[in-house]
């Protein structure tokens, strides 16, 4: 599947589609923390729930996963544009591995507690930071620029398939049978990654520089930029004002920010009291919610394979747009879903049509944001979008207090609305803003 990215044949679409050995290594990377993510993201939720049935409480784990954006989404992207990002990436899963090792002794020991579950989740979201950040930060820097979409595509698909088809109904299964063992499992999974981290190639270190722009040249530019060269950016000049400086001069990607953090917010609103919501409402027993996620996962991991196809096929902005109001029309459908084959249907339906968002969103950034800028851009948009997610699943969980289709119901009705009042940015303000161009570039070799 991958081959060497410097012996590619570019003139040959069936060449063209391969991503080369350095993704291969990036993509094996995640792939392992991806299933160490996953086990966790299912044990740590079901093991509060053996703790307390209060909606809140249980909304308050998926709320602190994403206060780390909040908090510490700005030093995580100075780190990844000043170190070298596969000592970060290393360093990010030594932590999460620590975290997983102590939450499990405490389980065997019987110390396991709300707030030590609360502790875990913020720190193992620590570490998500700067994996997650340098991941990103490191595929242009492995893959030609023609190849984003599908290179973003295989990345979020093994993402979906190991957490949700792997990592999810394993853990569901190991929890059945104790506490303690998908924790164990977990922290053995992020062992993986770090030595694949190490190693990455020398270019996966730090951000290479792009072309100098011509002195007629705007002084932003929106779209398809100069290829980049192999000179490294000083570590000195990794600050946080230049970040700033272009998301603040750059128009469309404010606005494309500002919407992304609605849409985000509706979905962790919408999903806050999503276990409760299988486990009470629906009535799928404990040991059958990894499989219930799998379902899910299999409509994610499709929009994920052919997201691209789509892109090049209709362009960027419609894609975008109408993958947002597909979500937002399921979540709606899954609140109202009268049994729980219909509601996984739905919801699987929306987690097809946000994995189908995600990628051409994250290409859109990584052709937009100059690469030694990346990491400090990337956690000023995470901190905007992803840090008011805390906010919007606590007030799910307050509002499932009510009911527990309630947030499902308003969180997709106020996404629907949102979309359709967002339709002239997605669509002419994406091709406006020549974000178009590489989706257009890409159309006959996938084809």
């Amino acid at each position: 599947m991958f081959v060497e990215a410097g012996t590619q044949d570019s003139t040959r679409p069936e060449r063209s589609a391969r991503l080369g050995r350095d993704f291969g290594k990036l993509w094996t990377a995640s792939a392992f923390s991806n299933l160490a993510d996953g086990v966790g993201r299912t044990a740590v939720p079901l093991a509060a729930t053996t703790l307390t049935s209060d909606p809140v409480a249980i909304a308050a784990i998926g709320a602190l996963a994403f206060v780390p954006w909040l908090v510490f989404g700005l030093p995580a992207g100075m780190i990844v544009d000043r170190f070298d990002r596969r000592i970060v990436m290393a360093a990010a899963n030594t932590l999460r591995a620590g975290v997983a090792l102590w939450l499990a002794v405490l389980a065997v020991t019987g110390g396991l507690t709300m707030p030590s579950l609360l502790i875990g989740t913020l720190v193992f979201g620590l570490g998500e930071t700067l994996f997650d950040n340098a991941t990103m930060a490191i595929v242009p820097n492995v893959v030609r620029r023609d190849q984003l979409d599908r290179a973003n595509g295989w990345m979020q698909a093994a993402q979906i398939t190991i957490d949700n088809f792997v990592a999810s109904p394993i853990a569901g299964v190991l929890f059945a049978v104790s506490l303690a063992l998908p924790l164990w499992t977990g922290a053995v999974g992020y062992l993986a990654p770090i030595v694949l981290a190490l190693l990455l190639p020398v270019t996966a270190a730090r951000a290479l520089r792009r072309a100098p722009a011509s002195s007629d040249a705007p002084d932003l530019a929106t779209g398809v930029v100069a290829e980049p060269v192999t000179a490294p950016v000083a570590p000195a000049r990794a600050i946080l004002r230049d970040a700033l400086r272009f998301l603040a001069r750059h128009r469309y990607l404010r606005a494309m920010v500002l919407f992304t953090s609605i849409i985000g917010s509706c979905l962790s609103f919408a999903q806050a009291p999503i276990v409760l919501f299988f486990l009470q409402t629906m009535a799928v027993p404990t040991y059958g919610i990894g499989f219930v996620t799998a379902g899910i996962g299999a409509g994610a991991l499709l929009g994920s394979l052919i997201a691209a196809r789509l892109v090049a096929r209709f362009g960027r902005g419609l894609v975008m747009f109408s993958a947002t109001l597909l979500s937002g029309t399921m979540l709606l459908a899954t609140g109202l879903a009268p049994e729980v084959w219909s509601a996984v249907t739905a919801f699987a339906i929306s987690a097809f049509a946000v994995a189908i968002w995600n990628v051409p969103w994250g290409s859109l950034r990584q052709q937009i944001v100059p690469a030694e800028l990346f990491g400090r851009v990337l956690g000023v948009i995470r901190t905007l979008t992803w840090g008011m997610f805390p906010l919007a699943t606590m007030l799910g969980g307050w509002v499932a207090r009510i009911d527990l289709r309630l947030p499902l119901i308003v969180g997709g009705a106020v996404a629907i609305v949102t979309t359709l009042v967002a339709v002239r940015l997605l669509i002419v303000g994406t091709r406006e803003a020549h974000a178009e161009a590489e989706a257009a570039a890409t159309a006959s070799a996938l084809d």
